[in-house]
């Protein structure tokens, strides 16, 4: 897994996105099944306000809290935002600082099809 010496935490990063409650488990498993990520963790109910084309917004959304390989995230980030049913979807990347180093590997090895 974490062969090359490198601390695996330096390989990993979360990325965040909001979606429509019922998009959130077909986008969760996409990714994970296209080893886009090894684990989307649901929060199934957040309440976001935010501006859109002039006015501000509150919605009922899905938070996807999705682990995946750093080296990974762009494409992630790329099929995420295609399979999103949102016109702009929001997409933050977090670098890891700090885990469990066997849930590091973990991640690394699910995604690379270890």
């Amino acid at each position: 897994m974490s062969q090359d010496g490198d601390d695996p935490e330096k390989k990993i990063c979360v990325l965040l996105s909001t979606c429509p409650q019922n998009d959130a488990e077909r986008l969760a498993s996409f990714l994970v099944e296209n080893r886009h990520a090894a684990c989307v963790n649901i929060l199934p109910q957040v309440t976001s306000v935010y501006r859109w084309e002039g006015q501000v917004q509150l919605d009922s959304e899905s938070l996807l809290v999705i682990q995946c390989p750093r080296d990974v995230a762009q494409a992630a980030s790329e099929a995420l935002v295609k399979e999103h049913p949102y016109d702009v979807p929001e997409v933050i990347v977090l670098k890891v600082k700090g885990g469990n180093p066997a849930y590091l590997d973990w991640v690394l090895a699910c995604v690379k099809g270890e």
